[in-house]
Parts: structure tokens; sequence; C-alpha cells
């Protein structure tokens, strides 16, 4: 990472503050403002918890504590069911308009893992597509969220709502969504079992397409159950990198996009094209999480890092303080989205995922073993912090950053 200032900011520009003067541009400026978002999730808390009760005539019930995690977790006797339903937000809007300015799809960047540098090259000069990416990044929304309670995920639905019937009159994206995701279930291991495409004229926007993914997994034995019981002060904090935006932050770079000269043509100081590094596909992190239950770690705590940004660490009921000593690198696309929109290092940490994607605590005699797992699937790790008694909060102190816990409400 750029070599980091008593102020926070890096020479890279990774930390906000590169370029004074001008005109910012918030998350909040783009039009997503979780202050306002966040309350009609408790306000649903609050009513879904009553419906609860309903199981019982199933034989199930249940696990009151997983309500508010990333995932809902029932108990159906010899192994707890866990589920999650999440789309993709405006990714696929991206992917349409890079492929108008770039002459190729790019739903391809959305479906599986990520591209190297020599593949690039060679798809450029084939001409081939890129929308099986897209369905990677969709299917990734959610299969990350359903780990984070220890699930094994079993199988994924597809809901692609297409603001008119002319979306589907693309064979070459069609197929390679399909393609994609296929692609995506096979590496993850789980059966697709299906799912719902319909054509949602004035709703969605003709020409649009709306991507989401549902997830059932398995908890068995029933010991792989992670809801944070055990957390405690001492346990250490091990951050998974990330590929880059993943599917979080891509309203504010669309916004973005508009105000810059060229547009998704704009190339990053590596010689990228802006829209191209956006499209990279977000990191599947389960094969990390299932290794990790064989090698036989004490997760005692997972947290999928997504919308909210570095708040997420802190995704945890308890009286937590976090503190963060090392900071994995942040990808050039971050870089130049924080360098361009002159946001403070507490508004890019508090909204993107800055290079860290997923986050495990576990043990401190665990944490090399946590980090061979990772390593072992190709994803970078780091032991970047310890979990401390104190007010909810996370302290990220090469930035001199600290993230309260009165803003992230995300629970009743």
């Amino acid at each position: 990472m750029a070599d980091e200032k008593p102020d926070g900011r890096g020479a890279a520009g990774s930390q906000p503050g590169g370029r004074p003067g001008g005109n910012r541009l918030t998350y909040e400026d783009a039009g997503v403002d979780y202050d306002r978002i966040d309350p009609l999730k408790v306000l649903a808390q609050r009513a879904a918890r009553t419906t609860g009760a309903n199981l019982g005539s199933a034989g199930a019930r249940e696990v009151p504590a997983s309500r508010g995690e990333s995932a809902y977790v029932v108990d159906i006797g010899d192994a707890y069911i866990a589920s999650i339903t999440e789309c993709l937000g405006t990714k696929a809007l991206v992917a349409d308009a890079v492929r108008e300015v770039s002459g190729r799809t790019r739903y391809d960047h959305i479906a599986q893992d990520t591209i190297a540098l020599v593949a690039d090259v060679v798809r450029e000069v084939s001409g081939r597509t890129w929308y099986d990416h897209v369905a990677q990044d969709t299917i990734a929304t959610a299969v990350n969220d359903i780990v984070t309670v220890g699930a094994r995920p079993l199988s994924i639905h597809a809901y692609w709502a297409a603001g008119s019937s002319d979306w589907f009159d693309d064979a070459e994206r069609m197929n390679d969504l399909v393609g994609g995701w296929k692609a995506a279930c096979d590496v993850l291991g789980v059966a697709w079992g299906g799912g719902e495409t319909p054509c949602l004229t004035g709703v969605v926007e003709e020409g649009a397409i709306d991507l989401a993914a549902s997830c059932v997994g398995i908890i068995r034995p029933k010991s792989r159950l992670t809801l944070g019981e055990d957390l405690a002060a001492g346990d250490a904090i091990i951050l998974l990198e990330s590929s880059g935006i993943h599917a979080n932050g891509l309203t504010l770079a669309r916004k973005l996009a508009e105000r810059l000269p060229e547009g998704y043509t704009t190339l990053l100081p590596g010689g990228r094209m802006y829209g191209e590094a956006l499209l990279d596909p977000t990191v599947l992190y389960p094969p990390v999480t299932e290794a990790a239950f064989e090698a036989g770690i004490d997760l005692r705590y997972i947290a999928n890092i997504t919308g909210h940004g570095w708040r997420k660490i802190m995704r945890h009921p308890g009286s937590f303080s976090y503190r963060i000593t090392e900071v994995p690198p942040v990808p050039e696309v971050l870089e130049f989205m924080v360098e361009e929109t002159r946001q403070t290092a507490e508004e890019a940490y508090g909204s993107l995922n800055m290079g860290a994607g997923f986050a495990l605590f576990v043990r401190p005699d665990d944490s090399d073993a946590a980090l061979a797992c990772a390593e072992a699937q190709g994803i970078r790790a780091w032991v970047a912090g310890v979990v401390e008694d104190g007010p909810r909060q996370v302290v990220i102190e090469p930035l001199g950053v600290t993230l309260s816990g009165e803003r992230l409400a995300l629970r009743d």
C-alpha cells in the first residue's frame, strides 16, 4: 500500500485529500444514504420477528440470534438451514454502458474468477464478450453472505427481471449470462435450482435488467453455526482481499463516470479502462470458509464487507472495539474513485471495501492456519488487527480513522 501520512492520506491517492478543492462527490450525493435506508431494515426486522412462531407447525424453529445477521437460520432438528436473497444492484448498468463504448458485452465480468492480465489482452483482441462475469457477481452477493453463519451453500435460484422483452433478443448476452451463472455454481459446488425471468415493463427501465439470487445452505454438524457467541477480546481479525469494487458502490462509480470527460473509457494510472476495472468480478469466499472448517479452525465470527464498507467489521451486536493495525492494499480503481471524488478516509472506508472484502475473526493461535486456508484458495489475507473490549467502533490506526457503531444501525 502507498506510504501513509499522519493525516491519513496516501502518496498514491488511496487515502482522500490527494486533490484539494474541486467538486466533491459522496455516496449520499450519488443517491445512496444508509442513514435513511437502514431504518426500513430495522422496521422490517421488528415485523418479521413476530412470524418466527409460524415455523412450529412444521416442526422447526428459528434461531433468534440470526436475525440481523447476513443470513436467516432455522433449526430443523439434526441440522440448521440458512437462507438469503440478494441483488446485484446497478453493476449491470455499468456492464451495458461499457459494452457501448468498447464494442464488447461485459456480463462475463460479473460471473467468475478475476481475469489475469494476459487473459484480458487475449479477450481484447479476440472480441469475446464478458457477460459471464456479471453472473458471478450476482451469485457472490448471496453466497458470501450465507457462509457468514457457518452454512455450506446448497442451491441457488436466479431472478432476472428485464425492463422489456427486447433484452432477451441479444443471444450472445443471454448465453454468456447463463454460462457464467452455471460456471460459478460449479466452482462453488452448488445446484442451480431454477429461477424467475419476468418482464417488468414500467418497473425496470427498458433495455436494463435487475439481477438477483437467493441461496439455501445447510449447517451440519450444528456446531458449525457461527453467530459470534464466543467472540472475545483478544481475537484476531483476518481480512481477505477484494478484487475491486465488488457489487457495492456502483451508484457512486456511475455518477463519477458522468463527470469524467472520457467517462468509462478514462484510463487509470496503470493503463486499464475505468469501466473495465469496475467490472472485475467479486471474489467468491465460500471456499475459504469451507477450508477453515475442514481444518478445525475456530471461526468466532464472520463478516462480509459489502455496503457500509469497513463498518461491517463491527456487525457483531456486542460491545467491542475493532483495532486495525494493518491496512491491505487498495485496488487501483478504488484509489482512483476516492481521488476523483475527494472523499475523506472516513467516507471511503465507511462505504467502500477499500481492498478488504471479507473478515474472519479467530483465536490468535488460529491466525496462521486461517491465512493458510485463504492463500491455498488463491486469496491474499492479513492478520489486520484485534478485537478489544470497549465502545462499538472500528479504529483504523494507520489512517487515524475511527468508524462509530452509531452509523451501523442494522439491527432492532
